[in-house]
């Protein structure tokens, strides 16, 4: 049995990916939650792993040449994960790898810093911006069409077959509430999303820390420490 991958997590989407690859893969992992609200993602163990103080990360105690390797950045983590274990879940093929690399990074550049902007102003902001709000609602509905339109055309993101391209999105498109989007408007995507959310790894791993998931509004201190002068000081 390989050593457990200590998760430097909290259950947010970009933890989520983590959590279900690690399922997906089954491999064994230590779960470290860095609670973001209360700050622990500026204590220095955290920041010895991780100079951009966002969580995922991970350290893996078996990582190349046998050493313990620490990675951050979540696409990152499912392309290493899927290449230490030799998943298909990174297709081994060159045109469908490419092909899911290619909305690997569409998630990673679009969908996740595009409806993370979309929740800042519309829900956690103090001040209701409107230029911003409808900035940020223009621009979901427009990636929620470009997933429809791929998703008319292919059973998954890479192709016929479930990947990393599909992790790493998933979690960005559960609780489409949240982002006052109707799922039904876009029949490929809501298919889609059905499919993965029955799966039993997906399940597992949206469990993960769900006991510390926010369930009210978002308080002073929280917002102080996640979008206050604490984020700029230097480290």
């Amino acid at each position: 049995m390989p050593a457990p991958i200590q998760v430097w997590t909290w259950p947010t989407p970009n933890g989520h990916k983590v959590h279900i690859m690690l399922e997906e893969v089954g491999l064994p992992y230590e779960v470290i939650p860095v609670n973001i609200g209360a700050g622990d993602q500026f204590r220095p163990e955290f920041l010895a792993i991780t100079p951009n103080h966002r969580i995922p990360a991970i350290v893996d105690p078996e990582g190349p040449e046998g050493k313990p390797f620490p990675l951050f950045e979540s696409g990152a983590i499912l392309i290493y994960l899927a290449e230490k274990t030799g998943s298909a879940l990174l297709p081994k093929d060159a045109a469908t790898r490419y092909r899911c690399l290619q909305w690997l990074m569409f998630q990673m550049g679009g969908v996740g810093p595009m409806f993370g902007q979309y929740n800042h102003f519309a829900n956690y902001a103090k001040e209701k911006l409107p230029y911003a709000i409808e900035r940020y609602t223009n621009e979901v509905a427009r990636l929620h069409r470009v997933l429809n339109k791929r998703l008319s055309e292919s059973e998954y993101l890479a192709g016929p077959d479930y990947s990393i391209a599909d992790i790493a999105t998933f979690p960005w498109i559960r609780n489409p509430q949240r982002r006052n989007v109707d799922l039904a408007q876009y029949p490929a995507v809501q298919r889609w999303h059905d499919a993965i959310a029955a799966r039993p790894a997906v399940q597992r791993g949206v469990e993960v820390l769900a006991d510390r998931q926010r369930r009210g509004p978002i308080t002073d201190a929280e917002r102080e420490v996640m979008f206050g002068k604490i984020q700029f000081a230097a480290r």
